[in-house]
């Protein structure tokens, strides 16, 4: 829009009416559609991941063929709180955290690899 615009005198005339109030909730709608949006595309979405990786981690068991963040495969020999032992190859056991594993072999992993 520019100035030679028909419209513009009008707009600027209706954008220059101070004398009403607006009331204080009328000024927080476009707040409140911000986080509604920001809710719904980024945290909801993130909250049901979470829950997903949380039900893939507690369902693991000696004997599952997995994948490490780090790329070992490995089967679970043994299984920890913090920690699972992985068996990655004949009488070689590694511990690792619980929460480097992202997910079983030859499937999609279920954690998404954190980018260094």
């Amino acid at each position: 829009m520019t100035t030679t615009d028909p419209h513009f005198g009008f707009l600027l005339a209706l954008a220059a009416s101070g004398n009403q109030q607006v009331s204080p909730l009328i000024q927080l709608i476009p707040f409140a559609l911000v986080l509604a949006i920001f809710y719904f595309v980024i945290l909801l979405p993130m909250k049901k991941k979470q829950k997903k990786v949380e039900e893939f981690l507690s369902a693991l068991k000696v004997g599952d063929k997995v994948v490490t963040s780090g790329g070992l495969f490995g089967s679970v020999a043994k299984l920890g709180e913090q920690a699972v032992q992985l068996q990655i190859a004949p009488n070689v056991r590694v511990d690792i955290s619980r929460a480097a594993i992202v997910g079983f072999q030859g499937q999609a992993p279920v954690v998404d690899a954190p980018s260094s």
